[in-house]
C-alpha cells in the first residue's frame, strides 16, 4: 500500500505514539508485508525469529518490537505492540467506508458493461467495458477489474485476508487494506471468494478461468490463462505461474510457486513448491507418474506379503 503523499518518520511516530531511531524527516511513502516491499515502506516485526529478515528486506522503515542497531540506510519505529500498530496505520491510510447505496456514487462502470439486480458494487471500485457481473455478486471497496470479464452469481471479491495473532483473549485480526486486480478477459464462476491483499494486491491475470466455489486468499497472484477447477482453495501468498491447470477440490498452503504450465490434479494437497511443465499428485505432493507407481505398489502389498509367507 502506497500513501498518497510522502511522509516523515516523525509524523508516522506520532500516529502511533512510539520512539523512532533515524532523521526525524526520513521519507516514509507507504506500508507492506515483508513478501512485497518496496524502499519508503514500513514492514512490522513482532518476534525475534524474523528480526534478522526485517532488518535486511527491503523495506527502509521497521516497525519492531525491540531496540536494535538500525541497518544504514533505515529507520526504525520502537513499538510495544507493532502488530496494534500496524494496524493503526491501516485504519488511519484506508479506513472503512460505509455507503448507503447498492452501486457506489465514486464505482468507475466502462462501457456495454451489464451488473444484474442485487449486486453491491463498493467505494472506490473500477470495472473495464464489456463485463457482466451477474446477480448477487459483492466487489468491495478498491477492486479493479479489466475488460470482458464474466463474473457469475454470489461471488464475492475484496474480504479480508484470515490473518490473525493469537492473543490471550483471543485472536486479533491484522486488518487488510490490499486490492483486488482482476485483468482483462478472465471468467470467474458463481459463489467464489477472492481476497484482498492485506496491504498489497490479490491478482488473477489475464485469461485465466475459474470454476464455481473456489477460494483465493489474500496477496496471491494468479497469471496469465490458468484453469482452476470448483472447490479449490488457494492459500493467501501463493504464485501461480502462466497457464496452470488446477482440477477440482486442491488445496494449497500458503506462501508457495506453482510453476508454470503444470498440471495439478484433483484432490491433491499442494504442501510445496513445484516446478513448471509437469504434472502432480497425491498428499505430500509428488510427480504424479511416482506417486500413481506407488498407489499401485501398495495394491500389491498383499501378494508380496502372501508370497514371502510359501
Amino acid at each position: 500500500m502506497k500513501f498518497s503523499k510522502t511522509h516523515t518518520l516523525q509524523e508516522i511516530a506520532l500516529l502511533i505514539n512510539c520512539q523512532f531511531i533515524g532523521n526525524e524527516n526520513f521519507p516514509v511513502e507507504g506500508m507492506n508485508e515483508i513478501h512485497v516491499v518496496t524502499a519508503g515502506d514500513i514492514v512490522f516485526v513482532d518476534h525475534p525469529k524474523y528480526y534478522e529478515k526485517a532488518l535486511q528486506s527491503a523495506a527502509t522503515i521497521i516497525l519492531i518490537n525491540k531496540e536494535v542497531d538500525c541497518p544504514e540506510g533505515k529507520a526504525l519505529l520502537i513499538s510495544d505492540d507493532p502488530f496494534r500498530d500496524f494496524n493503526a496505520l491501516t485504519k488511519h491510510f484506508r479506513p472503512f467506508q460505509a455507503t448507503d447505496q447498492s452501486i457506489s456514487i465514486s464505482a468507475s462502470i466502462g462501457e456495454g458493461t451489464f451488473i444484474q439486480p442485487n449486486c453491491f458494487i463498493g467505494n472506490h471500485v473500477t470495472i473495464g467495458s464489456n463485463c457482466i457481473i451477474h446477480s448477487n455478486v459483492s466487489i468491495y471497496d478498491g477492486c479493479i477489474i479489466g475488460d470482458n470479464v464474466i463474473i457469475q452469481a454470489g461471488t464475492i471479491l475484496g474480504a479480508d485476508a484470515f490473518y490473525y495473532k493469537k492473543r490471550p483473549d483471543g485472536f486479533d485480526q491484522l486488518l487488510s487494506g490490499g486490492r483486488v486486480i482482476i485483468e482483462n478477459n478472465v471468467g470467474i464462476g458463481a459463489l467464489c471468494t477472492i481476497d484482498k491483499g492485506v496491504t498489497g494486491d490479490t491478482t488473477i491475470k489475464e485469461g485465466t478461468k475459474i470454476d464455481n466455489q473456489v477460494h483465493v486468499g489474500h496477496d496471491t497472484v494468479i497469471g496469465k490463462k490458468c484453469l482452476i477447477a470448483a472447490q479449490t482453495g488457494i492459500a493467501g501468498c501463493v504464485i501461480i505461474e502462466d497457464e496452470v491447470t488446477i482440477w477440482g477440490q486442491v488445496g494449497t498452503t500458503s506462501g508457495i510457486t506453482i510453476g508454470s504450465k503444470s498440471v495439478i490434479l484433483g484432490q491433491t494437497g499442494v504442501t510445496k513448491s513445484v516446478e513448471g511443465g509437469k504434472s502432480y499428485f497425491g498428499t505430500p505432493i509428488e510427480e504424479s507418474r511416482e506417486k500413481l507407481k506407488q498407489l499401485a505398489n501398495i495394491k500389491r502389498i498383499p501378494e508380496i506379503l502372501n508370497h514371502i509367507k510359501k
